[in-house]
């Protein structure tokens, strides 16, 4: 017979405990009105929030589309050492493979070039979970 919720801890559904840690984990809470920049403070905006200054939103989103490709690009370039180093490719396959690599590597430097950023501003630090990208190797 289940035993009754009286409020006391007792052994509860692994699942069900999961659940909730994640409910708790991932609830969102609104901006508390000291959150908010100050007027006359622009560039600061408190930690965790995002800056939405007008006059930085279009290289913001230029930054965000790069670091998007640029995690692809790495994750291709993975892919593609694993399956060369599994023998799955021609010789032949494994050079077009490599050009085309150093090809979008080039062209992801010359992307950040014509618009004002390096490489290293594409690595978004994500607090606790340390940098999106790996270190160059």
């Amino acid at each position: 017979m289940p035993a009754e919720d009286d409020g006391t801890q007792g052994a509860a559904d692994p699942l069900e405990e999961a659940a909730e840690a994640a409910a708790r984990a991932f609830r969102l809470l609104p901006a508390a009105p000291t959150d908010r920049p100050r007027p006359g403070t622009r560039g600061r905006a408190a930690a965790g929030r995002i800056n939405t200054d007008p006059d930085t939103v279009e290289r913001d989103l230029m930054r965000l589309v790069l670091t998007l490709v640029e995690l692809l690009r790495q994750v291709m370039e993975r892919q593609a050492l694993r399956r060369v180093d599994q023998g799955d490719l021609s010789e032949e396959d494994e050079e077009r493979l490599g050009t085309t690599l150093m090809v979008l590597h080039d062209r992801m430097r010359d992307l950040c070039a014509t618009h004002g950023l390096t490489m290293e501003d594409l690595n978004l630090d994500l607090g606790p979970l340390g940098p999106l990208l790996p270190p160059p190797d």
